[in-house]
């Protein structure tokens, strides 16, 4: 799906509205890459990138850090704060940092919605010598049913704007591992950063029906439909969870690349 720099936008605005919900369904951070990256650091000063509602910000102070969030959506920032989680709200790219230098720079499920440029260069200059620059990603894939009847209601709602990421396992993990492989080589480029380190946990979840709908809201592509258009889609897709007994088994693995600052 092709979308443009408006419809982008949208997207990237549209998970303040479902705050609340985004921190209660989306999953955490596997505990061995969460060690990784405490060990990976120099020291406790940690900026993350687009904290959120501080889903992963929460598990590094639990690890013994020291938190700053940066998350350009108010209402997101709001609820993190509310969670203990210190937040300024702006976009990484023209935050200012006054002056501060942080022992790692990370970013969960969120590096793809900084600039491409101008994001290696803002991590290379609020990461102290020796720091290091962590991003990560959730892949994960549905049973063959639920991939066929999501797919299939894309087509009678909105046959346009199908939406196919994280349905097939295999082709994801191909895609997110490419994003990796590419997050890396673009610090690597600002010649202020050594050789990237690839991590990788597998895991899976189980949803019921009703669960799995309330994730499906807060995915961003949700925010392109018409309501009427996003509940034919969530009632289809619920029905044919329910045809395979109300629950199923997610597929996760999640992904992170750790390249040091030089």
């Amino acid at each position: 799906m092709t979308i443009d720099k408006e419809a982008a936008e949208r997207l990237a605005n549209s998970f303040g509205a479902e705050a609340a919900r985004y921190d209660r369904t989306r999953p955490p951070y596997p505990e061995a890459l969460v060690a990784n990256l405490v060990a990976a650091s120099p020291g406790p000063r940690v900026v993350e990138v687009g904290c959120g509602t501080g889903v992963l910000s929460r598990q590094l102070l639990a690890a013994g850090l020291e938190v700053l969030g940066v998350e350009h959506d108010e209402r997101m920032a709001a609820f993190a704060r509310g969670a203990g989680v210190d937040v300024e709200v702006g976009k990484f790219e023209t935050w200012d940092p006054a002056g501060r230098a942080f022992d790692a720079v990370v970013a969960g499920q969120s590096w793809h919605w900084v600039d491409a440029e101008a994001g290696p260069r803002k991590a290379a200059d609020v990461l102290r010598p020796g720091g290091v620059f962590v991003a990560l990603w959730h892949v994960f894939g549905t049973p063959k049913a639920i991939a066929d009847a999501y797919v299939a209601a894309y087509e009678k709602v909105a046959p346009r704007m199908q939406h196919r990421v994280g349905h097939d396992y295999d082709e994801a993990f191909e895609a997110y591992r490419a994003g990796c492989v590419r997050t890396g080589d673009a610090l690597v480029a600002t010649g202020a950063f050594g050789e990237p380190v690839h991590w990788r946990s597998d895991w899976e979840q189980v949803f019921t029906t009703a669960e799995y709908a309330d994730l499906m809201r807060t995915m961003s592509p949700m925010a392109l439909l018409a309501p009427e258009q996003a509940t034919r889609l969530l009632d289809e897709v619920g029905a044919a969870i329910d045809a395979i007994g109300g629950r199923f088994t997610q597929r996760y693995s999640t992904l992170a690349v750790a390249v040091p600052r030089r």
